[in-house]
């Protein structure tokens, strides 16, 4: 090779690599979806964990709440992104467990997605405006005999719609025609609808409830787990003979478009992972009743299959299955 030849061909070489350089994910700011409005279970936990990820990811975050059909117009909205990592989201319990079991229309599978990890757990709980003369699952169960017995959601084949059909259930009322469900947009306007009276009670994750919990705005009747849930005066399901409702959990993860690439799906484990450890984060979430806990790709994939499976069983033994 001429020595001119082999100097074009360093200086190609040079600018090949300086390019891939500058291509390195993330080059820009990131979009992450949040499909529920402000208030809410994922809300909460994504904008908490959102200053924790940035500094990991060294990018802004750019956090949008996208809502709608309970959770499903804000997946859509990712399902259709260009797989590129520059349009991600807070995927939650309802947007891809409990919706995909109960709407028989969902215009997006579980395969549409690629599940980069769940990172928070957390449990359910029912509550009641602390000014409804409410008390216990007893004097609510009670009152439904009476009529006129209504609970909020942040809509149609949400997590809180379908627990609170499944406690319902449990307790021995048809969930369908002895209660009234008023869907909201958004868990922040399911537990309004509670404050302000339109609705009776509200069953959903405890960290959309615990900061009404502690300012004794709402009076918690139950929490669907075995142990007590901190900052929650309420017995536990198995205190109730009702442990089946430990199945009632919900979980907060980071999803991306199916085909997102295997180095991009690496780098938000990487990036999750340190996230998770910051001292503030996990003590707000903790505060609420959430446990931190890291699932990577094949852990949360199983997980939330699982998740699917048991609320899909439920549906259908409820007849809660939305065919339109």
């Amino acid at each position: 090779m001429k020595k001119t030849e082999f100097i074009g061909a360093l200086g190609l070489i040079t600018v090949l690599g300086t390019t891939a350089a500058w291509a390195e994910y993330p080059e820009r700011a990131v979009n992450m979806v949040i499909p529920y409005g402000a208030g809410g279970a994922t809300d909460i936990s994504a904008r908490t964990i959102a200053e924790p990820l940035g500094n990991a990811v060294g990018r802004p975050l750019i956090m949008a709440n996208i809502t709608g059909a309970g959770g499903a117009t804000g997946s859509v909205a990712v399902q259709n992104a260009k797989g590129d990592g520059y349009t991600m989201m807070f995927a939650r319990v309802g947007s891809h467990s409990v919706n995909p079991a109960m709407k028989a229309t969902l215009p997006y599978t579980l395969d549409d997605f690629r599940f980069v990890n769940v990172y928070e757990i957390n449990p359910a709980a029912c509550a009641v405006s602390a000014t409804s003369g409410i008390a216990s699952m007893d004097d609510l169960i009670a009152k439904v005999a009476e009529g006129g017995i209504t609970y909020s959601s942040s809509g149609v084949g949400s997590f809180p719609h379908l627990a609170s059909a499944m406690v319902m259930s449990e307790f021995g009322v048809d969930p369908i025609n002895d209660v009234t469900h008023i869907p909201q947009k958004g868990g922040g306007a399911a537990i309004t609808a509670v404050l302000n009276g339109t609705a009776t009670f509200v069953c959903t994750n405890s960290s959309s409830l615990a900061s009404f919990v502690a300012n004794k705005q709402l009076t918690p009747l139950l929490v669907t787990t075995a142990e007590p849930v901190v900052g929650f005066d309420a017995p536990t399901a198995n205190d109730l003979g009702k442990d089946s409702l430990n199945q009632l959990v919900g979980w907060t993860g980071i999803a991306g478009p199916d085909d997102l690439p295997d180095d991009v799906a690496a780098k938000w484990g990487d990036w999750t992972a340190t996230a998770v450890q910051d001292a503030k984060f996990v003590e707000s979430m903790e505060a609420r009743g959430s446990v931190i806990r890291l699932m990577g790709p094949a852990e949360a994939n199983e997980f939330i299959q699982g998740q699917y499976t048991v609320f899909r069983a439920l549906v259908d033994k409820l007849g809660m299955r939305i065919e339109g």
